[in-house]
């Protein structure tokens, strides 16, 4: 015989509860070629000198504003490729829209369907679709509960994926369920006609959000204390492989 599964308070009470400068440095030209000519001397004897001194002013003056402005332009520059570019690459990486971020699956994302299988002989298999409009994880394995049970069917630790089943949106996501033992030997045998689906947070035996009460059989689905489930698995076969 098994072991019940004790279930968590908490998640106990969230089943129940189901039902966002200027610097151009330009000089006087004619002041400087003035202080270049030595009275009394002949102005065509020095005119050559007084030319090159004007000349190597306009070249001081030209290099200076030459100079000046590439220093302006490259600091220009400069402050474009420190500030600008990095600023607007970190927007593109970091900014994702929210929408692409996985949330957990449960009661208001996905519909729930639950169904007894021909084979194997004494199995449910219930299926959870994605129908929002984000990527959702399933996580761990359903917390089950007919009517008003107050145990939990323990998980198939076998079936345990080596990773979290996530769906994208329409995908499904399978959890296979013993229900009885095929040999009659579990004990305390009834019929349930309401099924609770819990689903799970990111720890273990905590709230996941809304759980979802699929159908069930009009005839309702007979259980016993073998009563056991899968954890969340991406394919159906394998779901009722246990």
């Amino acid at each position: 015989m098994r072991k019940y599964h004790a279930l968590p308070v908490a998640l106990l009470a969230a089943l129940a509860l189901t039902a966002c400068e200027d610097g151009t440095g330009t000089q006087n030209e004619g002041a400087a070629a003035s202080a270049s000519v030595t009275p009394g001397a002949s102005t065509a004897g020095d005119r050559p000198a007084a030319e090159a001194t004007k000349g190597t002013a306009k070249d001081t003056a030209n290099a200076s504003v030459t100079g000046n402005a590439q220093q302006t332009s490259q600091g220009a520059k400069g402050a474009k490729g420190t500030t600008g570019t990095p600023a607007a690459k970190a927007t593109g990486t970091a900014g994702k829209p929210a929408g692409e971020r996985r949330v957990i699956c449960n009661g208001s994302n996905t519909t729930v369907t639950a169904q007894e299988v021909p084979r194997p002989l004494n199995h449910m298999l219930i299926t959870v679709k994605n129908t929002g409009s984000k990527t959702c994880d399933l996580t761990y394995y359903p917390v089950l509960r007919f009517d008003e049970m107050q145990w939990a069917p323990s998980p198939i630790e076998d079936s345990q994926p080596q990773a979290v089943t996530t769906l994208a949106p329409g995908e499904s996501g399978y959890a296979g369920v013993l229900l009885s033992a095929a040999d009659g030997s579990g004990e305390a045998g009834t019929t349930g006609r309401k099924l609770t689906v819990g689903f799970q947070g990111g720890t273990p035996n905590s709230s996941g959000g809304p759980s979802a009460i699929p159908s069930l059989p009009a005839k309702g689905v007979y259980y016993d204390s073998t009563l056991t489930v899968t954890y969340w698995l991406r394919d159906m076969d394998q779901a009722l492989s246990y």
